[in-house]
């Protein structure tokens, strides 16, 4: 069994099409993990998470991994009424009109689809391996897995990034864009800014091979 993780796709669904139709996983046995942020910013957040909902369909739901990205939080914040500023400033107007059309009215109850309803509440803050752990954004150097503040796992950067703390697994981690994937003895950074005209990357472990968009590339910034 191989394990297959996907960058942030932020709306990007033609890359992550692309990208998939590449490498191919055997999704009957193979373990394919989305790192979170699949909405805001690109041009068809709603069509990426309708691409995830239809993948789950056709392949053993267990095989198929979606993490919460702090892209997601801030929508459920917003669905609730809360933080709607914040929302609105990191992108997600175009994830707006892409479920409501030019014509959401703030001041209504905005009702998801079910099935996306169900996608975005079952969002896990992380998924652990015996050899990894996969997060969103990172983790806070100073605690324990167990006592992982969601803030931390969904929002954090600089002080994880910098971080040579032996976390006991390889950290898997998106979130923080690079140009090329980040490689360090005890994390690997895989958004490689598919939304700012870069590529989305996904990474084949335990191999450690990584394709962007369809093609294999060979990573820079191994240290």
């Amino acid at each position: 069994m191989s394990i297959y993780a996907v960058g942030d796709i932020h709306g990007c669904r033609h890359f992550l099409e692309e990208l998939l139709d590449k490498v191919q996983p055997d999704l009957t046995r193979d373990r394919l993990i989305f790192i979170g942020d699949y909405i805001d910013r690109g041009p068809e957040s709603r069509g990426v998470v309708d691409y995830i909902i239809n993948l789950r369909r056709q392949y053993p739901r267990g095989n198929i991994i979606c993490l919460k990205g702090n892209h997601e939080a801030m929508f459920l914040d917003f669905l609730q009424g809360k933080d709607r500023e914040m929302f609105l400033f990191n992108g997600g107007r175009g994830t707006l009109r892409d479920y409501w059309g030019y014509g959401w009215d703030e001041k209504e109850e905005l009702m998801l689809p079910p099935e996306h309803e169900i996608f975005y509440r079952e969002l896990l803050p992380y998924y652990e391996t015996p050899d990894y752990i996969f997060v969103h954004g990172g983790l806070n150097p100073l605690l324990p897995l167990e006592e992982q503040a969601e803030e931390d796992l969904l929002w954090i950067r600089g002080e994880f990034i910098a971080s040579m703390e032996d976390f006991g697994r390889r950290v898997i981690f998106g979130h923080t864009p690079f140009k090329r994937p980040l490689v360090m003895p005890n994390k690997i950074g895989i958004d490689t800014g598919a939304v700012y005209g870069n590529f989305l990357t996904c990474l084949k472990l335990p191999e450690e091979e990584f394709f962007a968009k369809g093609l294999r590339i060979m990573n820079e910034n191994r240290g």
